[in-house]
């Protein structure tokens, strides 16, 4: 029921569409999505996730969304928590769980904020790397109403010329407030 919801407000009042398709025949990656410019993406990402079926898709999310009242929601829609607070290693903690679960795709905003960035955050791109799976971008493109998922993007282990190829994939892209997108 809740995905004949999502579908209709997604697709017919949003008037929304989602263009290319998710890699599920592959048990492991991780989803840049991008722009990431307003609290509005979330319920997006949220929608597409429950249109889609046998999505089992998780999410990071900062730590003080998973506080009461609503963390125990943010669970169970997959989340997990980030402490951005602490000197942490991030990226080998979530590898791990990439290496202990037999299927884990994991979304992450590239950016790490609502807010202007220059460039985006490269803990995704290590993530993949140490995990050794693909990449898939999506962007969520506000002015053309539209989410569009890319082939499977594979890192070659040159960071900068592959952290390039990704952002020029986003540049461009209009998010909810557009004078936040990337570059």
């Amino acid at each position: 029921m809740f995905r004949l919801l999502c579908s209709f407000v997604f697709h017919q009042l949003m008037r929304w569409r989602i263009e290319g398709n998710f890699p599920f025949h592959l048990p492991k990656f991780v989803i840049a999505v991008a722009p990431h410019t307003s609290n509005w993406d979330f319920p997006i990402g949220i929608m597409v996730r429950s249109i889609l079926r046998h999505a089992d898709l998780k999410f990071v999310g900062k730590s003080s969304l998973f506080r009461p009242p609503f963390g125990a929601l943010f669970r169970w829609l997959g989340g997990y928590a980030v402490d951005r607070n602490k000197n942490t290693n991030f990226v080998d903690s979530v590898v791990a769980i990439f290496n202990r679960e037999p299927e884990f795709r994991l979304t992450i905003a590239p950016e790490g904020t609502r807010k202007k960035v220059d460039k985006l955050k490269t803990g995704f791109y290590y993530i993949a790397v140490g995990a050794q799976v693909p990449i898939v971008l999506v962007q969520f493109d506000y002015a053309n109403k539209r989410v569009f998922v890319a082939d499977p993007f594979y890192p070659t282990g040159n960071a900068k010329e592959d952290i390039e190829q990704i952002t020029e994939f986003f540049r461009g892209v209009r998010g909810f407030h557009p004078e936040n997108g990337v570059g």
